[in-house]
């Protein structure tokens, strides 16, 4: 199982939200959209924690054939948010998604027919 963490489990780790550590503490798989770290990357010297804990993650590049893939995935779902639809994208059936934001991401799997645990954080 991974972790997929979307932009509001980011940023739970930039504040050192202690509910974060507590969930991904021995997580051994964690990964996210190249996306998610844009939305929350504001100042690299001022954001030691999460730039430490990236190192952690590995971080999925948006590519041409995943771009349409999401372009589709977006069209079947409904939702607007190519973030989301990226991060969507990550999950296997098992994984958990922790996000700020689960309405869409859950119609997002839907869509997919994936089955993954969301985690509202």
């Amino acid at each position: 199982m991974a972790y997929i963490l979307d932009a509001g489990a980011l940023v739970a780790i930039d504040r050192d939200d202690q509910t974060i550590h507590r969930l991904l503490g021995s997580a051994m798989v964690r990964r996210t959209s190249c996306a998610v770290v844009s939305q929350v990357w504001r100042e690299g010297a001022k954001q030691a924690r999460l730039a430490l804990a990236l190192k952690g993650v590995e971080i999925v590049p948006l590519d041409g054939e995943v771009d349409r893939r999401i372009g589709e995935l977006l069209r079947e779902s409904g939702v607007s948010d190519v973030v989301d639809g990226h991060v969507a994208l990550l999950a296997r059936p098992g994984d958990r998604i922790v996000t700020s934001d689960p309405d869409d991401l859950g119609r997002l799997l839907e869509a997919r027919s994936v089955r993954a645990d969301i985690h509202r954080i």
